[in-house]
């Protein structure tokens, strides 16, 4: 798999573990919110690589 169709796939991960854990604790939320907590996920599922890719070296 390229690198673009693994930041695909965790964009789309990221926003559907976004809505669920919204949808989940609060039953209405604004979608920039959502939005926010996506891009968080996707974000610390890049800085947990890299430190995991750090670690192996």
């Amino acid at each position: 798999m390229t690198k673009f169709h693994i930041f695909v796939f965790r964009a789309v991960l990221g926003a559907v573990f976004a809505v669920f854990l919204t949808r989940f604790f609060y039953s209405k939320v604004d979608i920039n919110y959502v939005v926010g907590l996506a891009i968080f996920l996707v974000g610390m599922a890049y800085v947990l690589e890299y430190f995991r890719k750090r670690r192996s070296r």
